[in-house]
């Protein structure tokens, strides 16, 4: 049962800090007057107004990634990279990218041998003949140490690859198990790369050709198989998850004086369960919450809970055509560590938090309970594990391992299908949770990472956001949310009142300082 917010004096002057001074005269997030229970506060309505399709159709995505030399970028939808939080231009040739706080290997700069491939120990050999379901292998050695193993798998039409990253395993062998093959001919080949510096050695052997006789077809790779890269969420005709989740349009400022146009961006976030009446909160990534680059919290903030239930063809034209409306958010809450860093020198705190008022945010329809006002009620939410460390690297692959983990978003490209991937989760440095074969695109940032999830229900504990890749690479890193201050961060999300909090453009949040 949830209980009611109970305002300790003195503890907001030391638990966290403001992001801006409270000066007199700055106006304040307000909680709507009660009993009110269909009318919209008039500053959320102007929000919900300003949302045009138009200016929908042009907000981007918030993907943010970092290449080879650990600089971070902003991936545009075309693929270009705009610098972010400096002035270094894209690198014109692609290079392989460095896990971002690994070691170089022993081997240094003048190692020049690539891996050695096995050829004769690939499985599938040349020839044969598999199922609907397979555990590719091969076995790789390298003399400094290999920095990763992918295999890239050739369609039956003779133009469409995937590519997925292997897992090591013992005596130099690297898996992976893959689903949902259709009745064809097919090829895979393997690349390594090793950890010497200047972007390492790589080796890639010949391609395989085999085929696929499942006597009874299947969905490609990119199916509901074991691992799964990018797909459209169908599970238990969308469960929780899918109304939980959300699509998220705001905007962020193109200059650190805040002045000028500001620019139009999407991300994903979840409602999720807390215990405070008066508001409902929303999970999401701190770069959809905060431009740690411009030192400023978004503005003119809308969650669109469950749009793939939109109707009409692609973004959604008003709140009227979503199946549970809309929501605006009152404030944001950061980690102060995210808003004195600028990525990706801050990936390790990027989890924030939107805070909706229980009434008077919400605008168009609301489920099958139409008179209902607050988020997680009309919505649904799912619980933050903050307690129990995820599993990673359990050691077995495939759907049915206890580290096998869902991270789901609203992928821009794909519009407004809820997406998802799935993978066997294991580290990127000691700061990031990571999905080696994760594809989601631009626009699913900051939403949902589900371990265990019951595909029936759609329901799950939360462990992470899908936060972060690197360029020209599968894969996608979230931040921890147990041992870390996402707790600290959300607890002030819960506690905070509605008059604490500025609203005026580029200050409508906190950024609180938790110490662990």
């Amino acid at each position: 049962m949830k209980h009611r917010r109970i305002h300790l004096t003195g503890f907001l002057g030391t638990a966290f800090l403001f992001s801006m001074l409270l000066l007199a005269g700055n106006s304040v997030a307000q909680q709507p007057e009660p009993g009110n229970s269909r009318s919209i506060d008039s500053n959320k309505a102007r929000v919900v107004e300003y949302w045009t399709s138009e200016r929908r159709a042009r907000a981007i995505p918030r993907d943010l990634v970092i290449d080879a030399r650990g600089l971070g970028y902003l991936r545009k939808p075309d693929g270009s990279l705009e610098p972010y939080g400096h002035q270094v231009a894209a690198e014109a040739k692609k290079k392989d990218p460095t896990p971002f706080a690994k070691p170089p290997g022993a081997g240094g700069s003048n190692d020049n041998t690539p891996p050695s491939i096995s050829e004769e120990t690939m499985d599938p050999k040349g020839g044969a003949v598999i199922g609907a379901s397979h555990t590719f292998s091969v076995k790789v050695t390298d003399d400094i140490g290999l920095k990763s193993v992918s295999f890239t798998i050739g369609f039956p039409d003779g133009s469409t690859t995937q590519t997925f990253s292997a897992n090591a395993g013992a005596d130099d062998l690297w898996t992976v198990t893959l689903s949902g093959f259709t009745d064809g001919a097919w090829n895979w080949w393997v690349v390594a790369k090793d950890t010497a510096k200047k972007g390492g050695n790589t080796a890639t052997s010949e391609p395989v050709n085999f085929m696929v006789e499942t006597g009874g077809g299947g969905e490609p790779p990119d199916g509901n198989g074991d691992t799964v890269a990018n797909a459209e969420w169908t599970y238990g005709d969308g469960g929780k998850v899918q109304t939980a989740a959300g699509r998220l349009y705001f905007e962020m400022p193109k200059n650190a004086k805040r002045k000028g146009p500001w620019g139009a961006f999407v991300c994903s976030g979840t409602a999720v369960t807390d215990g405070i009446d008066d508001r409902s909160v929303i999970l999401t990534a701190a770069h959809c919450v905060y431009d740690d680059a411009n030192k400023a919290f978004a503005r003119n903030v809308l969650f669109i809970p469950d749009q793939a239930g939109t109707t009409g063809s692609g973004t959604d034209l008003d709140c009227g055509n979503d199946p549970l409306g809309c929501w605006v958010p009152s404030f944001g809450v950061v980690d102060t560590d995210w808003t004195t860093r600028t990525f990706p020198d801050n990936i390790r705190w990027d989890y924030a938090y939107y805070v909706v008022a229980a009434t008077g945010a919400h605008a168009g329809n609301a489920g099958s309970d139409d008179t209902t006002e607050s988020l997680e009620a009309a919505a649904g939410t799912l619980t933050i594990d903050f307690t129990k460390t995820p599993v990673y690297d359990d050691g077995t692959p495939g759907a049915n391992s206890i580290d096998f983990t869902y991270a789901l978003g609203y992928s821009f490209n794909v519009d407004p299908d809820f997406m998802y991937c799935a993978d066997d989760m294991t580290e990127e440095g000691m700061e990031n949770w990571w999905l080696p074969n994760c594809g989601l695109s631009g626009g699913s940032s900051g939403g949902p990472w589900v371990q265990p999830m019951n595909t029936g229900t759609g329901d799950g504990p939360v462990i992470s956001v899908n936060s972060w890749g690197f360029v020209g690479s599968p894969g996608m890193a979230g931040p921890k949310l147990q041992a870390t201050s996402a707790k600290c961060v959300f607890d002030t999300a819960e506690n905070t009142g509605w008059l604490e909090v500025p609203s005026t453009d580029g200050d409508a949040g906190v950024a609180v300082g938790c110490s662990l």
